[in-house]
Parts: C-alpha cells; sequence; structure tokens
C-alpha cells in the first residue's frame, strides 16, 4: 500500500454518514478544506480520546470540514456518535470493506481496519498534509491545527 503523497490529488469516495446520508468528497471542493481522520474502530478506547479530542475543539472543527473514517457499519457509527456526541461525521467504510482506505494507503487487510491515517485536503482536492501513526498511538490534534493553519 502506498499513501498518497502531499501534492497529489485526494482520491474521491461516495459513503454514507452515521445518518445514511451520502457522502462524496468531490462535493467539498472548491468550497471547504477537509481533513480525513482514518480510525480503526469505533468504541475503542484510543480512538474514542482521539474523536472526543477533536469534539472539545470547535476552533478546529470551524476550520475545516473534518469526516471521520473507519470501516464499521454505518449503524454501528450512529451508536457511537450518539454515545460519545460526536456531531461531525462518521463515514462508512464497512462495504466494500476498506476500499477507501485502501485508496489512501491505510488499510490493514491482516485487521480488516483502517489505519490511524489523517489526510488534510484543501479546497482544490490536493492532499496537503498527512500523517500514520500505529494504531495504538494518538494524534495530536495541534498537529491538525498547524496543518490547516498552513493552508492560508
Amino acid at each position: 500500500m502506498t499513501v498518497p503523497a502531499a501534492g497529489s490529488r485526494a482520491p474521491d469516495f461516495s459513503t454514507r454518514n452515521q445518518y445514511g446520508e451520502q457522502v462524496r468528497l468531490s462535493d467539498y471542493a472548491g468550497h471547504r478544506d477537509v481533513v480525513l481522520v482514518f480510525y480503526p474502530y469505533a468504541f475503542s478506547q484510543v480512538c474514542t480520546s482521539e474523536l472526543a479530542a477533536l469534539r472539545d475543539r470547535p476552533d478546529l472543527l470551524a476550520r475545516a470540514e473534518f469526516l471521520a473514517i473507519s470501516c464499521d457499519p454505518m449503524f454501528t457509527l450512529r451508536a457511537y456518535a450518539d454515545a460519545q456526541r460526536l456531531d461531525f461525521p462518521l463515514l462508512t467504510d464497512f462495504w466494500p470493506h476498506g476500499e477507501i482506505a485502501s485508496s489512501y494507503g491505510v488499510f490493514d487487510p491482516d485487521r480488516g481496519c483502517a489505519l490511524r491515517g489523517t489526510f488534510v485536503i484543501d479546497h482544490t482536492s490536493t492532499i496537503r498534509w498527512s500523517v500514520v501513526n500505529p494504531v495504538a498511538e494518538a494524534r495530536n490534534p495541534d498537529d491538525y491545527a498547524a496543518a490547516l493553519a498552513s493552508l492560508g
């Protein structure tokens, strides 16, 4: 698997959020910067702490559209969003299983889950920054803030 490099075009995708609404990455082009936050499993300790940290940073959520993506089914994501009071979109990569994560080079086929990858995509659909952390290592939201600030 190859992670798309900064400066490359972000792979487009279409999937559903936790409410069953269709979400397409290309719909944000020309309108808003996007941060894709791939995470392994809903309801797991590290993922929950990361997404709660985002929830508690309205400054970040106002700066870009945050789309959190896991291979969990849509109904699991709805229960997870409700339980954790997550108001940003949680997108399902359940079927075809891991297709979106694979297109970003962050699907672990042995575990059947996304790796902990993050991609900052500008309004022209260009990847401007990315990081892939080990599954057990939480990301720092301040890194997102710095990457978004660099967009201008």
